[in-house]
């Protein structure tokens, strides 16, 4: 690989930038209206605005992102983290565009995109996993028989997402009933699946 767009911005873009002179690999950065100035535009091989400041108008934009790399003559593009980085349309895309996407494959990212599923991918492989439940929790008796079997604190998550959004860690039957509600509404309107499960 020659050359490389960061889709990403801040220190995150910095390492992987650093990483790539080291092995001798040009940058491409992105950049939105209000990180113009930022030190990563300046450490990177070349810079590209990618739109106004919210990120759904610059860094979550595929399609910019796409016709940059190929504009700038990048073989490969490094999500860092967050942003697109799980974002399997996103590998996908660069799989179609003939541009490498520095990730796991679209599939993975699929599989992994639901922690339930994730986790019986695991299990099947014979990978050890922390002690929680293995199908969504929908009945609540059932999730404090759970909780109880496997000792608090226990922590309630969305089975789709990522970024820590709809967890709670609980310490108590109490608190374990509000997390399940609160958590299932934060699933529902963030990924659009309801599912929650318990692990340790």
């Amino acid at each position: 690989m020659n050359k490389i767009l960061i889709a990403n911005r801040g220190e995150i873009a910095i390492r992987v930038m650093r990483a790539c002179r080291e092995l001798g690999i040009q940058t491409v950065a992105v950049y939105s209206e209000a990180d113009e100035k930022a030190l990563f535009t300046k450490y990177a091989d070349e810079a590209y605005l990618i739109g106004p400041a919210p990120a759904s108008k610059s860094y979550l934009n595929i399609d910019k992102l796409i016709e940059i790399a190929k504009t700038s003559g990048a073989d490969g593009i490094h999500p860092g983290y967050g942003f697109l980085a799980e974002n399997a349309e996103f590998a996908d895309r660069c799989d179609s565009e003939g541009i490498k996407f520095i990730g796991p494959t679209s599939q993975v990212l699929n599989l992994m995109g639901n922690k339930i599923a994730a986790r019986h991918e695991m299990q099947k492989a014979g990978t050890p996993i922390v002690p929680g439940t293995d199908d969504p929790t929908v009945d609540d008796a059932d999730a404090l028989r759970i909780a109880s079997q496997i000792g608090y604190p226990v922590i309630v998550k969305p089975a789709g997402g990522g970024g820590g959004i709809g967890m709670t860690i609980v310490h108590s039957e109490k608190e374990l009933l509000k997390a399940l509600v609160n958590s299932r509404t934060i699933a529902s309107a963030a990924f659009n699946l309801a599912d929650v499960y318990i692990e340790k």
